[in-house]
């Protein structure tokens, strides 16, 4: 078992996510049952094995589910650049040890490392200079097909929302993903519908605004089909998620892909005491 090639994320001990990194004796790479999402745990990647865990899903859902085009340097895993960068974690099955969801996590200093974000590769997000020092990016998020249920995805979220606490840490960005594949046919017209809808009704205010670097050209797609979001982008709405702008075009994926903004300030109080047990709808702590 290997560690990992490079360093992660500096945690003081007050400030690892409950249970997921360390036991409270101190010992790495503990898991943690969830409450109310029975025969799963939660870890946080420590060892390269566990991360190839979540590299394996990704491409099992990405590209043999999905039909992604992807460059990897090891066969069967979803593999990039940013990867050695950010933090990893996973949601298990307590009885199997198979990794069935997965968010990687790229912090404000791993990012200084690493150049950039990857959602500064498809957008321009100048606008969100003065978050950076409090934002972290979540990316590469998918569940495995069998285990697409609240349960799970509730994990992955409880678990964030523990870490960006703990770590003095209030903002998160990334990618949301919509497949241009719609009634068997490859194009954009979902995707330029969807976007149609959140305009009107979830755009970020003007000065969160960011451009894409190869934009889905929506206005020569139909944007008129009634159709829904898919459910991760519903779920990031319900949590108090904005857009941030027009859709990019990721040919790899083969996605359009919409900026998303959530800040933890803006979580409805419903979802506060759920994710944060705080009843407190004022500021974070």
């Amino acid at each position: 078992m290997s560690d990992l090639p490079n360093p992660m994320f500096p945690l003081s001990p007050v400030s690892l996510p409950r249970g997921s990194l360390h036991r409270q004796d101190g010992s790495a790479g503990a898991a943690r049952a969830t409450p109310g999402c029975s025969g799963v745990e939660v870890v946080w990647a420590r060892h390269l094995d566990e991360v190839r865990q979540a590299q394996r899903l990704r491409y099992d859902v990405f590209v043999t589910e999905m039909g992604a085009r992807l460059k990897s340097p090891l066969e069967g895993h979803d593999i990039d650049v940013f990867d050695d960068y950010c933090e990893h974690l996973l949601v298990r099955d307590s009885g199997t040890g198979q990794a069935i969801g997965t968010y990687r996590v790229l912090t404000p200093e791993q990012a200084r490392r690493a150049g950039s974000t990857y959602s500064d590769t498809e957008f321009d997000l100048t606008r969100l200079r003065g978050l950076r020092n409090r934002m972290v990016e979540l990316g590469r998020s998918c569940v495995h097909a069998q285990h697409r249920h609240g349960g799970v995805i509730m994990a992955l979220w409880s678990a964030l929302a523990d870490f960006m606490v703990r770590n003095q840490l209030d903002t998160m960005v990334g990618c949301a993903s919509i497949p241009m594949l719609h009634n068997g046919m490859v194009c954009g017209n979902a995707a330029a519908s969807i976007w149609r809808k959140l305009h009107e009704t979830h755009l970020a205010p003007v000065e969160y605004q960011v451009f894409p670097r190869l934009a889905l050209p929506v206005e020569r797609l139909d944007a008129s089909l009634d159709i829904e979001p898919p459910a991760l982008i519903k779920g990031y709405l319900r949590l108090g998620a904005r857009v941030l702008g027009a859709p990019a075009w990721d040919p790899d994926f083969n996605t359009a892909d919409l900026p998303m903004l959530m800040r933890l300030a803006d979580l409805p109080l419903r979802y506060r005491r759920h994710l944060l047990g705080d009843g407190d709808a004022g500021t974070v702590r």
